[in-house]
């Protein structure tokens, strides 16, 4: 029903995670309705995206430079170092303006069932960090998920006996309800508690 152009960009816009086919065709239409020159904008600054912006060379998170601003950056504490699964984690922990040591980023988690092993992940890299001496602590802030969990648990099973091994807590969210809280998040409330 509609030009081939139309329907092969509905289709790509598609294949973006949580873009569902309506929302496909709002953003195609709206783009036919924009200038030319800003609908060509938003292709040339994916076009640039991917030429320029590549993984830092120690820590797995995203950079247009050989190392990333946070390893680059004078001020964080390289005594600690937190791993993450995705570059998108590295943006979620930065913005509690909490954490000021460094990242490492996984690229993944273990997920045997989809072939996902130690050797896909950059597993081998953090074990090389922590061996070089200087990192005293090594958070774990996987995705509390199963998969997240099982590659919690396998690196602080590598880790345990090299330096101190923690885990992001993990409970019931402020503002949340007791009555509304599945049990395992309860639980990890209760067993995680702290001092009032």
């Amino acid at each position: 029903m509609l030009s081939p152009a139309v329907d092969n960009l509905v289709a790509q816009l598609t294949r973006l995670p949580g873009i569902g086919t309506r929302t496909a065709q709002r953003l195609t239409f709206h783009l036919l309705s924009v200038p030319s020159e800003e609908a060509l904008a938003l292709g040339d600054a994916i076009a640039a995206m991917k030429e320029r912006v590549r993984f830092c060379r120690d820590c797995g998170n995203l950079t247009e430079d050989e190392l990333c601003a946070v390893c680059t950056d004078p001020r964080r504490d390289r005594s600690i170092v937190c791993v993450v699964e995705q570059p998108v984690d590295v943006v979620s922990l930065e913005r509690t303006h909490e954490f000021r040591g460094l990242y490492h980023v996984l690229g993944g988690a273990l997920s045997p069932m989809d072939g996902v092993e130690p050797s896909d992940l950059r597993v081998g890299q953090l074990l090389y960090r922590v061996e070089q001496g200087g990192i005293e602590e090594v958070v774990l802030a996987t995705n509390p998920n199963m998969t997240g969990e099982a590659t919690a648990a396998y690196l602080a099973d590598r880790l345990r006996d090299r330096v101190r091994v923690t885990r992001l807590a993990s409970g019931l969210p402020v503002g949340g309800d007791l009555e509304y809280a599945d049990e395992v998040t309860l639980g990890r409330a209760l067993s995680g508690r702290r001092p009032a």
